[in-house]
């Protein structure tokens, strides 16, 4: 290549062709009032946009690719907008969890099959982030996050609530006669306020944080809210960026590797983050090649302390953090710690620790120093071993009730969570303060999905004992704005044959967070008689997705993902029929 001559872009393979095929490709282009100029062998950038009004966290994303287009044009690309499913947890049933890998395969052919040359991913609730960067880099073409920012505070008769967060808490109200229906409706609008994902630390704003960690975002770009006018300011910064990395050839596979993960786990540990992030990381994880599981979690985070004071586990909310300093200020405070692999390379072509350099905390309060850290180290999200687990448990100790972390008491077991929710209500329940409530089949499989179902309501008779948690174990997930004494992920599940399995009413359960069991006290003797009696339930489904997504999805300590979407796959494309 001669000095000034432009490198073979992937999509002149397309737009460069000669003859019928590359008219073909060019003509139906200019439909839409392209000039013939946009085919010179510029950047053709791709836009994937989760952009729907079905999903209420991604509805004004239409918007943000606006401005990720001026800045792709600034920079001399051609950008092109195309959608993608979306998969928000707020209206899919049975969960948006069952949809995360269907979105990630989507998301992996859309860019592979088009003459991309690089793309940008605008995603915003919790599984479209992490199903976005899952199918980016099993093609590995540049490509950059920008996820749309949360909503504003939500504001509730003088008092910050938290979307997500403040559901739990008003369900609470509601049924102890705290608060009217009338009080909960009008309450609803002042929750959710704005466009946006969640503003409180759930999964949405844990996965925004993580891609600007992992270093797939630019830096500070997490926690602008998405009204704010530098949401938009921080999309047009993107699509110049994203033209530059394709000049650079600067892809996924170079940004992710372990040091990027490791950053990301203690950052998640940090800021309080969602014990959903186990799941999307090691899944992620897998598509690199790089062998992540749940053990490193719970290695990598004991020396780290929350840092991070917002709910559910503190005070404050995602636009607090933002004018604090946002992501920056956190990485800066790992860095100085020794806590952050500094020299990891992010989108920006520099290191991590070189983008957060001159990062500022502007209050204290909400971003802790380390050496006055809002909750100490060893506080953050924890696995668990045992025999009612062999393959791992998650807890997160920072939204948990410090005395309920050693514990043991009876179980009380229901076999999904419909199950209970039937029940929860009857002032005759079984159950007591410190009765351990077991809810199963809520696993990948067993679900299907893995939902976001573990921490049940507290029985409605506890409640207005004044109860305000106990021990609940699940093989499902958390909603990342959730909180209580709620052990997840339990693996095996059910489904498959794990202990929970066998778990009966009465017997006792041992949680000891400090020492890192969930055990079942029941002699083994026992178990193997239960075992040897148990039956796997009959398959649910006999076709369509919800039956491919039973025969492939692996358990929660591997991902969760499919089988067969493991590593990356390359952005080659099948031999062209023009």
């Amino acid at each position: 290549m001669t000095d000034g001559e432009q490198p073979a872009r992937r999509s002149q393979a397309w737009f460069g062709a000669s003859g019928r095929g590359g008219m073909v490709y060019r003509s139906w282009m200019r439909n839409q009032g392209f000039g013939p100029e946009v085919f010179d062998g510029r950047p053709v950038i791709g836009i994937a946009t989760s952009a729907s009004e079905l999903a209420p966290c991604n509805a004004h994303l239409t918007r943000v690719a606006e401005a990720v287009k001026r800045g792709v044009w600034q920079a001399g690309g051609f950008p092109l907008q195309f959608p993608t499913m979306a998969t928000g947890e707020t209206l899919m049933r049975p969960t948006a969890m069952l949809f995360r890998n269907l979105m990630a395969m989507e998301v992996e052919e859309l860019i592979r099959a088009n003459p991309l040359d690089g793309v940008v991913l605008l995603s915003g609730c919790d599984k479209t982030t992490p199903a976005m960067l899952m199918g980016a880099a099993s093609v590995d073409l540049p490509a950059l996050m920008v996820t749309g920012g949360p909503m504003l505070n939500g504001k509730y008769r003088g008092e910050d609530v938290g979307s997500g967060t403040h559901v739990w808490k008003f369900e609470e109200d509601l049924k102890t006669g705290r608060m009217t229906q009338e009080e909960c409706f009008f309450a609803e609008g002042c929750m959710a306020r704005s466009n946006g994902h969640c503003m409180t630390m759930g999964t949405a704003s844990t996965m925004a944080c993580l891609a600007e960690a992992l270093g797939m975002q630019l830096p500070g770009s997490a926690t602008w809210p998405a009204v704010d006018a530098r949401r938009m300011e921080t999309a047009q910064a993107a699509g110049r960026r994203i033209v530059a990395m394709v000049e650079e050839e600067l892809r996924p596979s170079h940004i992710l590797t372990r040091g990027a993960f490791e950053n990301a786990i203690r950052v998640n540990a940090a800021i309080g983050g969602s014990t959903n992030a186990i799941i999307h990381l090691t899944a992620l994880a897998g598509r690199v090649g790089v062998d992540l599981t749940p053990g490193d979690f719970d290695t990598l985070a004991r020396t780290v302390p929350t840092l991070l004071n917002l709910m559910p586990s503190g005070t404050y909310l995602m636009e607090d953090f933002c004018y604090a300093g946002g992501l920056p200020a956190v990485l800066a405070e790992l860095h100085r710690g020794g806590l952050l692999h500094g020299e990891q390379l992010t989108v920006t072509g520099r290191g991590i620790g070189e983008n957060v350099a001159d990062a500022e905390n502007h209050n204290p309060d909400v971003i802790t120093p380390l050496d006055a850290p809002f909750q100490p180290a060893g506080t953050g999200t924890a696995v668990l071993r045992g025999n009612l687990c062999p393959d791992g448990a998650v807890i997160k100790q920072s939204a948990a009730s410090p005395h309920l972390l050693t514990h043991r008491g009876p179980a009380r077991v229901f076999d999904s969570p419909e199950a209970y929710h039937e029940v929860a209500d009857d002032p005759d329940l079984d159950v007591d303060e410190n009765t351990v409530l077991v809810i199963r089949n809520a696993g990948p499989k067993g679900y299907p999905g893995m939902p976001e179902v573990s921490n049940v309501p507290l029985p409605t008779k506890l409640l207005k004992a004044g109860v305000t948690d106990m021990v609940r174990v699940c093989d499902g997930r958390m909603s990342g704005t959730g909180y209580g004494t709620v052990v997840l992920h339990v693996a095996p599940e059910a489904a498959v044959g794990g202990p929970l399995a066998l778990v009966r009413d009465g017997d006792p359960i041992v949680l000891d967070v400090p020492g890192r069991t969930l055990r079942l006290d029941v002699d083994e003797a026992e178990l193997q008689r239960r075992r040897a009696a148990w039956r796997p339930p009959a398959p649910r489904h006999h076709g369509g997705y919800a039956w491919l997504y039973t025969e492939h999805v692996e358990q929660a300590d591997q991902g969760a993902d499919f089988d067969f979407l493991r590593g990356c796959r390359g952005h080659e494309v099948p031999r062209d029929s023009h």
